[in-house]
């Protein structure tokens, strides 16, 4: 199936893929082929989806050089199947494994991974369960997920108390589990990338204007990582509002 989608620079059409992942729930994706061997997979944060302008535009640059790229929706987002969760972040690196087995059923292989924010972080623990793609890169993910959880004060006494939270986070209205919140709360980046093989080459990209994941996360990642790199952009926000160009020159440096 193909739809149609504008850029910046012309109208592309994009080939809608349905994937299903080990839960047997379909991941919707769009590709951007250019008849390559080489696939980059692109992965949102939280709450975002595939349609998020980072991973646009870092698509669209790949799709310039010639590279083919897929840009998905993890399961319970946008229009892929699944129940939203808080703390779902080993259950998207499967999510992300699933992708990366149906690419290679079609004797294409995945070179590099790229996530933004969450995303970031589930590329990192891709990595780390995984270890079989060549470049990672983690766009403004968070370190410590003990930190930045946004859900107004005594959270951990009310969730006790109902089972759940009710949250909101700009216009989107989500409900965050006990079991959810623990996910997240245990998921252990630090653990996770002290396994992360040193053949695998990562990036880390981030802003030092970001006010929702501080800067130091990223130099924490690069304190652990064995074969990183860190680029910090100067007055960059979380979202690189005015600095999408410095990012994309940026990753498709690391990536060519």
């Amino acid at each position: 199936m193909d739809t149609s989608e504008g850029s910046s620079s012309c109208a592309q059409q994009l080939e809608k893929i349905e994937i299903q992942n080990s839960h047997n729930e379909k991941l919707v994706g769009l590709l951007h082929e250019t008849g390559s061997r080489e696939v980059v997979v692109l992965c949102h944060g939280f709450k975002s989806d595939k349609d998020n302008t980072i991973l646009k535009n870092v698509a669209d640059a790949l799709e310039k050089e010639g590279i083919t790229a897929f840009r998905f929706d993890f399961s319970g987002n946008a229009e892929s199947e699944g129940g939203f969760n808080y703390g779902n972040y080993n259950y998207e690196a499967d999510d992300l494994h699933s992708v990366i087995q149906h690419f290679s059923t079609t004797e294409r292989i995945v070179t590099t991974i790229i996530g933004h924010s969450r995303g970031g972080n589930v590329v990192l623990l891709y990595a780390s369960n995984y270890g079989n793609i060549r470049n990672v890169i983690n766009i403004s993910g968070r370190y410590d997920l003990r930190k930045g959880i946004r859900l107004g004060d005594g959270y951990l006494e009310r969730i006790k108390e109902q089972g759940f939270i009710d949250a909101k986070e700009g216009k989107s209205e989500f409900r965050v589990t006990q079991e959810s919140l623990m996910e997240r709360l245990n998921t252990d980046m630090h653990e996770a990338c002290l396994k992360i093989e040193k053949e695998v080459r990562v990036l880390t990209v981030h802003g030092s204007g970001d006010k929702v994941v501080p800067v130091g996360d990223a130099e924490e990642f690069g304190k652990i990582i064995p074969n990183h790199k860190l680029e910090i952009l100067k007055k960059a926000d979380h979202g690189y509002t005015k600095h999408q160009n410095l990012l994309v020159s940026t990753v498709m440096e690391f990536i060519k």
